[in-house]
């Protein structure tokens, strides 16, 4: 399928998909003619980019994690830079939320200051 296909059917805009591209998380063929030419298993990879992206991961991340999916369900290969990968997401993650709980600290005295007085 080409691109403006690609893009219809999973949402992504025509402009990500060439981003993806460039940073080599999506490998389409090339027509003789030079267009792009994406199969069933692009699709899949834009559905797992997707999901490991909600999860709060960087494309670099993501870049790292695709080799290790298997199958058809987003399912890892156990192995050790998977693990090295996955403590560190889970640690900036717990960081950031504990400056959010920390922002919503400081702003809850605000309001607690404002609706005192």
């Amino acid at each position: 399928m080409k691109i403006g296909e690609l893009s219809k059917q999973t949402g992504i805009s025509i402009r990500m998909l060439r981003y993806y591209e460039e940073q080599g998380l999506l490998h389409p063929m090339r027509t003789q003619s030079g267009y792009r030419n994406y199969t069933p298993n692009d699709v899949q990879t834009l559905a797992r980019i997707q999901l490991l992206s909600a999860a709060g991961m960087t494309l670099n991340t993501i870049l790292q994690f695709l080799p290790c999916i298997r199958g058809d369900r987003p399912i890892f290969e156990p192995c050790d830079e998977l693990r090295t990968l996955l403590h560190r997401e889970i640690k900036a993650v717990d960081e950031q939320t504990a400056r959010l709980a920390e922002s919503k600290a400081i702003l809850s005295q605000f309001l607690e200051e404002i609706e005192r007085d």
